[in-house]
C-alpha cells in the first residue's frame, strides 16, 4: 500500500494561524500580515484560500498589526508616482448615504475652496439603496479622476480630487465587491479607509461600529500617520452627526488623544427615505437654509480643521469651521 503527500500551498500557513480554533487561534503579526497581503496582491493565492482567509479574519476581527501589514502591502502597488500627487488631507468615502443627504461633500469642497488640497477616494454599488459619493459628485458636475495624472491636475486646479479605488487599486475594488458573494463585509472595508494612497500628512476617518475606532486609531499610529482623526460618522461616512455627541480619537505626532464634542442640535435630525442633492445645492448657494445640514457641515469642518492644525482647541476649531464655510466659492456648484 503506497501513500503520497501533497506539498502544502505557501499561503496555507496564514489560514492555519487564523483557523486553529478557540484556544489555538491568534492574530497575525505585522510581518505575517504584510507577507500574506503581498501574496494576495501578486495573485499568488487560490480564490478558495482568499475566501477562507477573509472570513476567518472577519470572525476573529482584525488587529491593528494585521491592518497595518495589509495596508502597507497594498500601498506598494497602488501609490501614485513619486511627487505626482500632493494632497494635504486624505478623505475616504466608502459607506454611501441611506438616511441623510451627503452633507459631508459640502464640507470637503469648502475646505478645497479655502486652499486645502483634499484627495477623496471611494467606491460604489456594493450595498443597494445607498447614494455613493462617485454618483453624487457626478450629479453635482464635479469631475471624477480616473488616473493619477488627472488627480494631480484636479488638485492643482480645484484643490479637490475624487478617484474611485478601482482606478488605483483594482485588487481592493475586487475585495470590496465580494460582499454579495460572502454575505459579510470583510477586512477590505477597513483597509480601504486606511489606505491614504497619496500619503497625505493628515487623514480623517469614519467608522460605523464604535469598537473599530480604537483599532483604526492604533493602526494609524503603527502606520506612522502624522495627524489623523477617527469618529463614528453618519451612516459610516465622514460626517458629524449634529444631533449626538461625538467622540473623536486622534493621532498626533506619535501620540494617541481622545476628545468628546458636544451635540449641536437639541432634537433628532429629520431622516429621508431617498438622499438627494437638491438640499445641498440650495444650502451651498444660500437659497434655502437647512439647520441639520449646516450643523453637520460645521461639525465636520471643525474636526477636519483640528486635524489639519492640532493646536486648535474646540472653540477655535468651530470658529475656523464657520469661516471656512462662509468663504466657500458659491459658484463652484
Amino acid at each position: 500500500m503506497s501513500t503520497s503527500t501533497q506539498e502544502q500551498h505557501p499561503f496555507s500557513q496564514f489560514i492555519r494561524v487564523l483557523g486553529r480554533g478557540k484556544t489555538g487561534t491568534r492574530s497575525l503579526d505585522f510581518d505575517e500580515a504584510y507577507t500574506a497581503m503581498r501574496m494576495i496582491t501578486r495573485d499568488q493565492v487560490d480564490p478558495m484560500q482568499l475566501g477562507a482567509f477573509l472570513m476567518l479574519l472577519r470572525v476573529k476581527e482584525e488587529s491593528p498589526e494585521e491592518l497595518a501589514g495589509f495596508v502597507t502591502a497594498v500601498r506598494e502597488c497602488s501609490a501614485p508616482p513619486v511627487g505626482q500627487v500632493m494632497a494635504e488631507l486624505d478623505w475616504s468615502s466608502y459607506a454611501g448615504k441611506r438616511q441623510h443627504h451627503p452633507w459631508f461633500l459640502l464640507a470637503a469642497l469648502a475646505l478645497a475652496d479655502n486652499g486645502v488640497r483634499v484627495f477623496m477616494h471611494g467606491t460604489s454599488g456594493h450595498t443597494p439603496g445607498r447614494l455613493y459619493t462617485e454618483s453624487a459628485l457626478q450629479q453635482l458636475k464635479v469631475g471624477i479622476c480616473t488616473s493619477w495624472e488627472q488627480a494631480a491636475s484636479s488638485l492643482d486646479r480645484e484643490h479637490f480630487a475624487f478617484m474611485p479605488i478601482a482606478c488605483f487599486s483594482p485588487l481592493m475594488q475586487q475585495l470590496l465587491q465580494l460582499k454579495p458573494l460572502l454575505g459579510l463585509r470583510s477586512v477590505a472595508n477597513s483597509m480601504a479607509r486606511l489606505l491614504n494612497p497619496t500619503c497625505a500628512k493628515a487623514s480623517i476617518h469614519s467608522i460605523f461600529h464604535p469598537r473599530y475606532a480604537e483599532i483604526q486609531q492604533q493602526t494609524l499610529l503603527l502606520l506612522g500617520q502624522p495627524a489623523a482623526a477617527v469618529f463614528k460618522g453618519e451612516g459610516g461616512e465622514i460626517e458629524r452627526k449634529p444631533d449626538a455627541s461625538c467622540q473623536v480619537l486622534r493621532v498626533h505626532a506619535g501620540h494617541l488623544q481622545q476628545t468628546t464634542w458636544p451635540r449641536l442640535l437639541a432634537g433628532r435630525g429629520d431622516r429621508t427615505s431617498q438622499p438627494t442633492l437638491e438640499p445641498l445645492l440650495k444650502l451651498w448657494k444660500d437659497i434655502e437654509f437647512n439647520e441639520y445640514g449646516y450643523q453637520a457641515i460645521i461639525g465636520t469642518l471643525a474636526i477636519a480643521a483640528q486635524t489639519l492644525d492640532p493646536e486648535l482647541d474646540g472653540t477655535n476649531a468651530f470658529a475656523k469651521a464657520k469661516n471656512i464655510w462662509e468663504s466657500r466659492n458659491r459658484s463652484r456648484l
